[in-house]
């Protein structure tokens, strides 16, 4: 029974911990408007060991793009730790040159086809010429590479060269297919040129809106998921993986546009299952589907990796509290595990998950907004840790109410004979004493007046003198 009571009481502290740190991770800031977002230099460091290690070509026998985005992502998330913290201006250089040089290698165009308008497709193109403005941003005018400026002015005319050329604003990815989400990437990466370079893409930029504009999902308003290749009409209806990423970088294009898409998407997709917090589903609301391998499975019609890539969308907007919701949720879900070094989440066990965190939680604008946007301040009510902090208040406190319980009946009937003291009154009795003791003669117990058994043990008692 002691042993029991132990092990009763080691559980109710380790629940009552583990609902304490839930709720400090669920309060604690987990982004930051300037500065280093809390925990990404030490996630960055994880990743980069774990990219070493094979994480890159683990993430390829997940889906087709898992090289490519497990080295992008960890590129443009020092790119943006760079741009946050000067201090860390050539560290983070270093580290996206690094990334940059895995995605020109062989196995970073393994997946796609040379025989695209351009190279490899509007992807690999786009992505790549994105993160390649970034290590320029990173580095002052006077002190960048001539090799560098010529590299990514001579992609992005080729970039810019094919979107003149087409008859649909969205290129192809693979032979025969085209998704709109990468060509927005690719569109970035003409406007990021002509803020570091001499502005050559205005007019391709210009059209390529009028051509969007005109092709939106009809359903939502927004811009499709996937679209026919040769005249870029809809063919599937806008869903949360490729608007998460729409919506990061479509600011960077047209400001104003980008806030009206986005306000869409957030009252379309945006919802909190269960009361438990917010997340993205996959579909707009009123429409359910399957999941795929970029949507994982979709629990409740929710996508995890929309939500995580909703975060920095969120953040690009200037969406603080949407971001801020999103990232303490998941500091309260994802399992992170820390230690002085690193940082990681899902115990480790997909780093490419990782990428995308550590990218969304960087997110930043790297395009200048020269329009007076509104700040956005809906979207999540103000109480909306109540349900879940309930939640952990109650798993924390459960555990002690037995504990609690028994005290108080201890009190109230007085201390229990199996701890040596007296025996508790019952009715008026007392017991017999739980060895069973008899007479001398083997029979019953002897009873004295009142109805008390005889001692289990030793001489009776003598008899009182007659006075």
């Amino acid at each position: 029974m002691i042993v029991l009571r132990r092990m009763a009481g080691v559980a109710a502290v380790l629940l009552s911990l583990a609902a304490l740190v839930g709720v400090v991770r669920l309060v604690a800031p987990a982004t930051a408007a300037g500065g280093e977002p809390p925990g990404v230099a030490r996630q960055l460091a994880f990743l980069r060991a774990a990219l070493d290690d094979g994480a890159g070509e683990d993430a390829q026998a997940l889906f087709p793009e898992g090289y490519f985005f497990a080295h992008v992502l960890y590129g443009l998330a020092r790119v943006e730790l760079g741009m946050r913290e000067p201090t860390r201006r050539e560290e983070s250089a270093r580290e996206a040159r690094w990334a940059l040089a895995r995605l020109e290698s062989p196995a970073g165009v393994a997946p796609f086809s040379p025989e695209l308008a351009p190279p490899y497709g509007v992807f690999h193109q786009g992505w790549t010429n994105w993160l390649r403005g970034g290590v320029l941003a990173l580095t002052p005018a006077q002190r960048r590479d001539p090799a560098e400026v010529r590299r990514f002015a001579e992609a992005s005319a080729a970039l810019g060269a094919a979107f003149d050329a087409s008859a649909t604003p969205y290129l192809a990815a693979y032979p025969q297919q085209a998704w709109p989400v990468d060509s927005t990437v690719a569109v970035a990466s003409l406007r990021l040129h002509d803020t570091l370079l001499p502005p050559r893409f205005r007019g391709t930029v210009d059209r390529w809106l009028d051509g969007v504009r005109q092709r939106l999902d009809p359903r939502t308003g927004l811009l499709p998921h996937r679209v026919d290749p040769v005249t870029g009409a809809p063919v599937e209806v806008a869903r949360g993986t490729s608007q998460s990423v729409v919506h990061r970088f479509l600011p960077e294009i047209d400001p104003v546009f980008a806030r009206q898409q986005y306000l869409a998407f957030r009252d379309r997709y945006l919802v909190t299952p269960l009361g438990l917090g917010p997340a993205v589903r996959e579909y707009p609301a009123g429409l359910d589907g399957p999941g795929d391998v970029d949507s994982g499975p979709l629990l409740l019609g929710v996508s995890l990796s929309a939500t995580v890539v909703t975060l920095g969308a969120a953040q690009r907007h200037g969406d603080h509290r949407l971001a801020g919701a999103l990232a303490n949720y998941g500091e309260f879900a994802g399992l992170p595990v820390q230690t002085p070094w690193t940082k990681r989440y899902a115990l480790g066990a997909l780093p490419i998950g990782d990428a995308f965190l550590a990218w969304a939680k960087t997110a930043r604008p790297w395009v200048p907004d020269t329009t007076s946007q509104p700040t956005l301040s809906a979207g999540v009510p103000f109480w909306w840790r109540l349900p879940l902090l309930s939640l952990l208040v109650a798993v924390g406190v459960a555990p002690w109410l037995p504990v609690v319980l028994v005290r108080r009946h201890r009190r109230r009937t007085g201390p229990s004979s199996a701890g040596g003291g007296a025996p508790a009154v019952v009715g008026g009795d007392l017991p017999a004493t739980a060895a069973g003791s008899s007479s001398a003669g083997g029979g019953p117990s002897a009873v004295a007046g009142g109805g008390l058994p005889a001692a289990a043990a030793g001489p009776p008692a003598p008899a009182r003198p007659l006075p």
